[in-house]
């Protein structure tokens, strides 16, 4: 599946690109109902619901011509939402000062504490080298680096 959602991003990208639209996340899994492609998409200021639907359209377009996914599917096409996901370094840099979780593969111990955990809720300050740089939201207030190699998930965390 791995090589279809590459297929269907390089065919997707370049028309996103003209719309001034960033692939944020693309899906293609199988739910209850049957196969769902998902494209989350955003823009500088945020994407609205019309903005989706032209998306949508022309992904529609190109995708049937090509035809790459063999099976049948759904299209979607939204947002990212309030607790969008953090995937390319660019996002951590973006993204710095905000609130956000991250989820690691495997139980670290970035800060030398000796407490090793897979959570780490903090605010985030940026990309460095191969490392996300996160000010943990504890008592502590460290600043700690996390690979990114390491990072399972990571998103925003919305702030109440």
């Amino acid at each position: 599946m791995a090589q279809l959602t590459e297929q269907v991003e390089a065919l997707v990208q370049p028309i996103l690109d003209d719309l001034g639209f960033e692939l944020v996340d693309l899906e293609y899994q199988r739910e209850s109902h049957g196969w769902v492609l998902r494209f989350y998409l955003d823009k500088e200021g945020g994407i609205t619901l019309d903005e989706c639907a032209v998306a949508s359209r022309e992904i529609s377009a190109i995708l049937d011509v090509e035809d790459v996914v063999e099976t049948a599917y759904s299209l979607e096409v939204s947002s990212p939402g309030i607790e969008r996901p953090l995937k390319k370094p660019q996002d951590f840099n973006r993204f710095s000062g905000q609130l956000a979780k991250i989820k690691t593969l495997d139980a670290i111990d970035p800060d030398g504490r000796g407490l090793n955990r897979k959570t780490f809720v903090g605010q985030l300050a940026g990309f460095e080298g191969q490392d996300v740089l996160l000010t943990l939201k504890d008592k502590s207030a460290a600043q700690i680096r996390i690979p990114l190699d390491q990072i399972d998930r990571a998103n925003l965390e919305f702030e109440f």
